[in-house]
């Protein structure tokens, strides 16, 4: 899930922004204070709180104490409904406690540079990207990453919202793209276009399997994801039943039963 390890940006010269100090891995910690000789850490910026971008916000703080600014406290896109099992509640950082929680537009100016927070729920529901105002950059987080695509899982991740997301970065002007994991993503404009065209293929995939006789998220997987390795397709289930959450909203598909992982789906 995390390619190479989560990326962690140090912005700005003297006083330091560090933007996800990552899982609470006290090495790591310690590296990002001994690459800023004679610099401050003097704000930690966290962009949503998977347990691989925020725990360490906590150690840093301990070792700095540098506010935390960024998004809010991890949140659910809907309740669990009966009996059902969130198979991702391990990957939520629930003890992450900002000082500051940054709104949609508000901008934090620290060491000479300015970072607007901009809105980006679907991955997650406090999702925040950050946009460099100086350089016309934006660090995407785990919204828009050029290795892979977003995993949007129920309950934690709504299909809606991040679709709503990516058309809402269509419309910015950055020129480049700095994401949580892996390099980065060039002409984003055109990048994101591609990512919304690709997730509508699939969900338009995912409705004509139903019209198939396609019951079950297994059996849509088998035919949608031919060939995946094995370890990957219970990603692929969660992605699928998050598309299936967004059409049966839209009333495109329907449930027999409170929508799961494990619930016969139809189309309508």
């Amino acid at each position: 899930f995390t390619f190479t390890g989560t990326c962690t940006y140090l912005i700005g010269r003297g006083d330091v922004t560090v933007l996800d100090p990552g899982p609470a891995d006290a090495g790591h910690v310690e590296a990002i204070v001994r690459a800023l000789p004679g610099e401050r850490v003097a704000a930690i910026l966290v962009s949503h709180t998977h347990a691989d971008h925020s725990p360490a916000a906590a150690l840093l703080q301990a070792r700095t104490s540098a506010p935390i600014h960024g998004c809010a406290p991890h949140v659910a896109a809907r309740d669990l409904h009966a009996g059902e099992i969130n198979r991702l509640e391990a990957s939520a950082d629930k003890t992450y406690r900002p000082d500051h929680i940054l709104q949609h537009g508000e901008a934090l100016n620290i060491g000479g540079v300015t970072l607007e927070a901009v809105a980006t729920p679907g991955h997650t529901m406090n999702h925040l990207c950050f946009a460099l105002q100086e350089e016309n950059t934006l660090f995407s987080g785990d919204h828009v990453m050029a290795w892979s695509t977003t995993i949007v899982a129920p309950p934690d991740g709504s299909m809606g919202a991040y679709m709503a997301s990516l058309e809402l970065l269509r419309g910015r002007a950055e020129q480049i793209y700095w994401p949580g994991h892996g390099g980065p993503v060039n002409e984003p404009q055109r990048f994101v276009r591609a990512l919304l065209h690709h997730r509508r293929q699939r969900e338009a995939a995912i409705l004509q399997r139903l019209k198939q006789g396609d019951s079950s998220i297994t059996q849509i997987v088998e035919k949608l994801y031919a060939g995946l390795d094995p370890r990957l397709k219970g990603a692929a289930g969660l992605s699928v039943f998050a598309h299936l959450e967004e059409l049966i909203a839209r009333g495109e598909a329907t449930s027999g039963e409170a929508p799961s992982l494990t619930a016969q789906f139809f189309a309508v």
